[in-house]
């Protein structure tokens, strides 16, 4: 059972030599910085309870968090395991308001000093205030609930746009956690209008408490331009087409979220805070909201726990890195160690010109990274130091880990191994970036094959959080261990898993793209079955995602997989038209429309019916449940959160479907297929309060 924590709101006061006493609210639960403050029942309780005892001669009062972190808002895990029905989520919205109001409604200045992380009712709270400072050391600031399955509901839809007009209002609400779930930093929202005032770490909390003291003796007075809330409906509609064209008709909260911001230009204040805790009422009990909650889960706790690392396993130093290749994927391997690990890297290849293009590379995005002001330029010219771009072999020597990135071939990955096992320790790390080859095979030739393990990442690598660790048969657990400790240094989501053809994700995708493949030869277009499957709230469709990895990729990942299993995989004719034509898709390039000379190729099946839109989302979910069955009987993956996990990171897969085992469970499609959900309710739930 996880340890509860309750934020506590603690008041503290200062004779301030000429404002007079001033009240100092800190929230805080106890535990460090790792343990951000969070809201449930019991935090607005001692809310309540605090402004209970505020001493009447106060002046003002300033509001702020524990060191590093102001608030990240509501207790998500609280919300999916302990809200039983719609009611208790109302009320929830409505204490939560009411609480809240009561720092608005001081007839003192009030200011909120966000000095660490402040996400979700973090925010919302500050917005109470008459004011707000911010530090630059503030790295998370946002309203993240539609990338959750929630609105912000505790005043977000209806107080951010008051502030801010609706053009920023729509950033900071959907715009932002639609888009990955980006955050603000301390000097965006300062520019942006959200804080009055941008103060540096070191004197942070002085000069927020001058600040107010300013206000009251009138000092200082900040003056906000009123925001402009007359072009609601215009502003609104584009949001509503931002979110159609960002996540499709899957997702209920961003839509919501629409009507609540665009009411917030009509109705009383106290009428949208009503709205917002009836429309939390609804979210709360939805199958979206518990599977984000799912999903946050594993983003926030599972994936940094290693599950699947020996406890007792210890993972070896690294203070050298080599890449065997220079191409396009092994510069961004190579600069993703340099950036992280800041160790030398050595680069080698067979081709002074690819090595020269990746130097060009590597020295551009640490040039970039100076221009940003996301590194200093001694810093960069530093690591500039450490890479050496080489021909030979022998500049391997003295590297505790190698990575592969060469053509996708047996025999030449065989070959560049064998070649760089002569250079190296005995216990240096062989990893493979290898999307579907066998790491059993690629190690059965070498010396010490239980060095050996695979190191798959997603492309493009800076964007793609995923990495999957593969253990061959002779993989030992000190190399599980070190390729472990080397992902969490270069700050990836991983999984790991056993030795099967195609791993975990790409046997997924490949099983979807020969099921599309299938409707494609009948009357069905491309397009249609795109949208059709676009409308479960995916990123891509799967004609869009094979020209992103390339046609000539999909269809050497489907031989390897169809020879493993021809009873499900097998090659899609139009897919080698597509290959052997050079064609970079089915579409025109930059469109979504066919491209003619494609269509005149395309082998046809006329006895094949239309489908509708749920008759292709059924025939893809129904093959993936059996697939993601498979994968958990034959131990590739230990659990289905794994499973859930690389779909989520690997392949986009959005927060409020859970992965795919949550969905399939909560759409019965597990139970149709496989006679049993991946996992009952009460194992989820009992999973989440662990």
């Amino acid at each position: 059972m996880a340890e509860e924590l309750i934020t506590q709101f603690k008041v503290t006061y200062y004779d301030h030599p000429k404002a007079g006493k001033l009240a100092i609210m800190t929230m805080d639960n106890g535990a460090d910085y790792k343990k951000p403050n969070t809201f449930d029942d019991k935090a607005l309780a001692s809310l309540n309870e605090a402004m209970d005892g505020l001493d009447k001669d106060i002046k003002g009062l300033l509001l702020t968090g524990k060191t590093f972190i102001f608030s990240v808002g509501a207790n998500l895990i609280e919300a999916a395991t302990k809200l039983e029905n719609k009611d208790m989520a109302v009320e929830m919205g409505r204490a939560g308001h009411a609480a809240f109001k009561r720092i608005m409604d001081l007839d003192v200045p009030t200011l909120a000093a966000i000095n660490g992380a402040c996400l979700g009712g973090g925010l919302e709270i500050s917005l109470y205030c008459d004011y707000r400072t911010v530090s630059t050391g503030v790295t998370a600031l946002g309203l993240p609930e539609c990338f959750v399955g929630l609105v912000p509901a505790w005043g977000g839809t209806q107080l951010v746009p008051k502030l801010l007009g609706y053009e920023k209002a729509v950033t900071v609400i959907l715009k932002n956690p639609l888009q990955n779930n980006r955050f603000l930093n301390g000097k965006s929202a300062f520019e942006m209008g959200i804080a009055d005032r941008l103060f540096e770490p070191v004197e942070f909390f002085d000069q927020s408490v001058e600040l107010l003291a300013n206000i009251i003796t009138g000092d200082e007075k900040i003056e906000r331009e009123k925001a402009d809330l007359s072009d609601a409906k215009e502003q609104i509609a584009e949001a509503r087409e931002f979110v159609k064209g960002r996540v499709h008709a899957g997702p209920i909260a961003p839509y919501l979220a629409c009507d609540l911001m665009e009411g917030a230009a009509e109705w009383s204040l106290d009428d949208g805070f009503e709205k917002e805790s009836q429309a939390l009422g609804d979210l709360a009990m939805s199958d979206q909201l518990k599977a984000s909650v799912w999903s946050f889960d594993l983003a926030q706790r599972r994936a940094k726990q290693m599950v699947g690392v020996p406890a007792d396993a210890q993972a070896l130093p690294v203070n050298k890195v080599g890449v065997i290749g220079a191409g396009l994927m092994a510069s961004q391997m190579g600069f993703l160690f340099l950036q992280r690990l800041e160790v030398p890297v050595v680069m080698k290849d067979i081709s002074q010109e690819v090595l020269d293009k990746c130097k060009e590379y590597i020295d551009g995005q640490l040039d970039r990274l100076v221009k940003k002001g996301k590194a200093e330029q001694p810093k960069a010219d530093f690591l500039k130091t450490l890479m050496t771009y080489t021909l030979e072999d022998k500049d391997f020597e003295g590297c505790d880990f190698v990575i592969e990135a060469v053509f996708e071939n047996m025999d030449i990955k065989k070959k560049v191994f064998a070649a760089a096992e002569a250079f190296v320790s005995e216990t240096a790390i062989l990893a493979t970036n290898t999307s579907t080859l066998s790491i059993t095979e690629m190690q059965s030739d070498l010396k010490n094959p239980e060095r050996v393990v695979g190191f798959h990442f997603f492309n493009p690598i800076s964007a793609m959080p995923l990495l999957e660790i593969i253990r061959g048969k002779k993989t030992n657990d000190v190399t599980v261990a070190t390729a472990g400790a080397v992902g969490k240094k270069i700050r990836k989501t991983m999984v790991f898993m056993n030795d099967a053809p195609g791993f975990l994700v790409n046997r997924m995708l490949i099983r979807q793209s020969v099921v599309v493949g299938d409707i494609g030869m009948g009357p069905n277009t491309p397009q249609e079955i795109d949208d059709a499957i676009l409308d479960l709230g995916l990123p891509m469709g799967p004609f869009d995602l094979m020209a992103l990895v390339g046609p000539a990729v999909a269809l050497h990942s489907t031989e390897t997989l169809a020879a493993a299993f021809p009873d499900r995989y097998h090659v899609d004719p139009n897919v080698a038209k597509i290959v052997e034509m050079k064609k970079p898709g089915i579409y025109l390039p930059f469109t979504k429309d066919v491209d003619p000379e494609v269509e005149a190729v395309m082998v046809k099946d006329d006895k094949l019916p239309k489908l509708s839109a749920d008759e292709i989302r059924a025939k893809v979910l129904e093959a993936l449940a059996d697939e993601a069955r498979r994968i958990l009987d034959e131990g590739v993956v230990a659990e289905p959160q794994d499973i859930d996990t690389g779909l989520i990171f690997g392949a986009g897969y959005p927060f409020f479907m859970g992965g795919l085992t949550r969905y399939l469970d909560q759409k019965g499609i597990s139970q149709k297929v496989n006679g049993k959900p991946f996992m009952t309710e009460d194992d989820v739930v009992a999973y989440l309060k662990r």
